[in-house]
């Protein structure tokens, strides 16, 4: 189950010639795709092209009648490898995934596929995820491009652009024999808009002719003395077609005044945000007529010096807009500049210094400090009053409610306090949040399906275990071999704790081989727990999340059992957020069509909580909260569960887990309640009643006998 379904969306893909297409980012590059003749697509989720994977699985049924052949690939690895397809065969393949750790774990098969050369079109499609909300280090897909030699596209966020690119993209893989690498960002992938639709086109060369017609060209595989031919053939070949045909095609554009003393060189990518900032400096419409000369780089990636040169004659000055650190293009204008002898003064990150994205309005500083610095720009509204700087409160990522990974951290707290601290390695996805209050765990990460790995350095003799954490999402894509077959190889006595929430819930929510559903394109059901003893792992529990009483035991026994080896606890939840999405929909129904349904809530009785807060700390449930004592004499604050309670019960296992209090209580609601309900219902009523009234009375009675009334 994804985030989202895209069902009805895909039916766009459908659209002819002349027939305009309306909708986002992530539509127009399937529909580029489609347009272009691809033959086969593969790819890993995660953001910002995670629903790019999504629509590409919503809309498998077309790429059939197409005879495209799509796979939601095991890893990045695994889909940079799907490119091998087009090394021997003009077939057209097009892979996706998260940059830059996606092209960190996919490298290699990269590296091979861009040594050799590819005589279909190749075409990689990275979500450039850098800036302030990114969850990954700040690194930028450029340098890939350049350690590979593989042509670099950036194209304008807008879906003309943008299914442009897609075309030419393969069409520049094939004209140079060289994989291109096609960059998104989070903007671009989710823009909306709309575009003139062309008919999609079956691939001219199958898949079936390729396997049924093989061809073998050592010449192409990365060996010696081959390899030595590859880099030879890059420079003297390859890199010369790239550059006729880029500009050839006018890939590159020139917009905005046709002539000025000073101009703005932009990656194609920063272009709305660019002409947003020019907007707000009185320099440009929204619609782009800028007054200013722009050289749009929908190629940022080889730099095409003589459009360079043509596009900074007879100019004093020219900003640069490059987003993030190192300062390649920057650094490889100058060069351009200098040896050709041009005294066009460059400006770059001397104007625009600011570390992660460049939103519009750090564009716009640098754009106003570049017209100082060069007096030569005079914006036409520059009295804007300038706000007063606003704090906004730090709000950290953390779990959803009822998230079945909170009780794995509170057990962890618990054994903590039961046997001392311990080295927690931990990994990425939902469950990194844990290194954040209020659960404070986790000492390093080093990548996807890594958290055993990253603790194999602690293989001794201790006092203490480590403890390392690793999802279902990291233990398929990379932890079976990198963290549990190296621990069984090298017979490691620590610990590692799975998380089997049935999806991988980090990227969206995608099915993977252990999710519990059936589904009807993909093997499922294939069991965590058989897999780690598949490899060599005795010692095996598997746990249900949310009883908290079991998962401390087990945790405690894991870490102090004197039996040796591997130790591997699968904790199982189903992700909260992704069963929210099927269960509401299905309760909203049933209550509608007058059926009885019970939903589960807890609460906290105000008289009982003492206002400790031990529950919260040891939970951080968004929907625990807290509200007045209704005491009058205590001036503590007591616990409250607001109405996004979704029933998990964490709140309440955690208060009897750790001896806290016996204020939580669990109540069921009964929707549309049948006659046999109303019947109980009523003698409770009764029963509760009839004690209420006898202890008021009893009350009274006292009063009465103390003389106070």
């Amino acid at each position: 189950m994804a985030e989202r379904s895209f069902k009805k969306e895909v039916e766009k893909l459908r659209l002819g010639a002349g027939e305009e297409f309306r909708g986002e980012g992530i539509l127009a590059v399937t529909k580029g795709l489609l347009q272009a003749g691809v033959s086969y697509v593969g790819g890993y989720q995660g953001s910002p092209i995670s629903h790019l994977m999504d629509v590409l699985s919503d809309a498998e049924d077309i790429m059939n009648e197409l005879n495209v052949h799509f796979e939601a690939s095991a890893s990045e690895a695994t889909a940079a490898a799907m490119l091998a397809a087009s090394v021997n065969y003009p077939l057209r393949g097009a892979v996706t995934w998260k940059s830059t750790v996606g092209t960190n774990v996919a490298s290699d098969a990269l590296a091979n596929v861009a040594s050799g050369g590819v005589t279909g079109g190749a075409l990689i499609i990275v979500g450039e995820d850098y800036g302030e909300g990114s969850s990954i280090m700040q690194e930028r897909s450029h340098a890939f491009a350049m350690k590979s030699q593989m042509w670099l596209l950036d194209p304008r966020p807008n879906l003309t652009s943008i299914v442009d690119a897609v075309e030419t993209g393969f069409e520049l893989s094939e004209a140079s024999n060289t994989p291109v690498m096609l960059q998104l960002r989070i903007r671009a992938c989710h823009v909306y808009g709309r575009f003139m639709a062309k008919d999609n086109v079956s691939p001219e060369f199958t898949i079936q002719e390729a396997m049924e017609n093989p061809v073998r060209d050592t010449s192409r595989i990365v060996l010696p003395p081959a390899n030595y031919l590859h880099e030879h053939e890059k420079l003297t070949s390859r890199w010369p077609t790239a550059v006729d045909f880029i500009k050839a095609k006018k890939l590159n554009e020139h917009l905005g005044a046709e002539k000025g003393d000073v101009g703005i060189i932009v990656q194609g990518g920063l272009y709305n945000s660019l002409i947003r900032a020019l907007e707000l400096l009185g320099l440009s419409n929204a619609f782009g007529d800028a007054d200013l000369p722009i050289y749009v780089m929908n190629v940022t990636y080889p730099v095409i010096n003589d459009e360079i040169l043509d596009f900074t004659a007879g100019k004093k000055a020219v900003l640069l807009v490059e987003e993030g650190h190192p300062n390649y293009i920057e650094q490889e204008l100058n060069t351009i500049l200098r040896q050709a002898g041009s005294d066009t003064i460059l400006n770059g990150k001397d104007m625009i210094s600011d570390i992660g994205e460049y939103t519009s309005d750090v564009i716009k500083k640098g754009i106003e400090k570049f017209a100082e610095t060069n007096d030569i720009l005079k914006p036409k509204s520059h009295n804007v009053p300038a706000a007063a700087p606003i704090d906004v409160p730090q709000r950290p990522a953390g779990f959803c409610t009822g998230c079945p990974e909170r009780p794995m951290f509170t057990a962890i707290q618990l054994v903590e306090k039961d046997i001392g601290a311990f080295h927690v390695s931990a990994d990425i996805g939902c469950h990194l949040f844990s290194i954040l209050p209020p659960f404070n765990i986790g000492n390093t990460t080093m990548g996807y399906g890594l958290g055993w790995a990253g603790a194999s350095a602690f293989n001794k003799d201790a006092k203490q275990r480590t403890l390392s954490i690793m999802g279902d999402g990291g233990f398929w894509h990379n932890g079976l071999t990198s963290g549990v077959g190296n621990a069984v190889f090298n017979k490691t006595d620590n610990v590692l704790m799975i998380v089997d929430n049935n999806y991988t819930a980090a990227t969206g929510g995608q099915d993977l081989l252990s999710s519990a559903g059936e589904h009807e394109k993909r093997s499922t059901e294939h069991d965590i727990a058989e897999a780690v003893k598949g490899v060599g792992v005795t010692w095996v529990k598997t746990v249900r999340t949310y009883d908290l009483v079991e998962m401390h035991r087990t945790l405690h026994e894991a870490m102090t059992t004197k039996v040796r080896g591997p130790k591997v606890i699968v904790a199982k939840g189903e992700c909260q957020l992704n069963r929210q999405r099927r269960v509401k929909p299905e309760f909203i129904r049933n209550v509608k069509a007058l059926k009885r349904v019970e939903r589960d809530r807890f609460y906290v009785d105000s008289d009982t909580c003492t206002g400790d807060h031990s529950c919260i700390r040891m939970s951080g449930c968004p929907s625990l909260t807290l509200k007045e004592n209704p005491d009058p004499l205590k001036s503590d604050p007591i616990a409250y569960v607001d109405n996004s309670c979704v029933g998990c019960g964490h709140c309440g296992e955690v208060a009897h887990a750790a001896v806290l209090c016996p204020s939580f209580s669990k109540v069921t609601l009964v929707y549309n309640p049948n006659i046999w309900d109303k019947f109980k219902n009523g003698i409770r009523a009764s029963i509760i009643g009839w004690m209420q009234n006898s202890a008021e009375r009893k009350r009274l009675n006292r009063l009465k006998k103390a003389g106070i009334l």
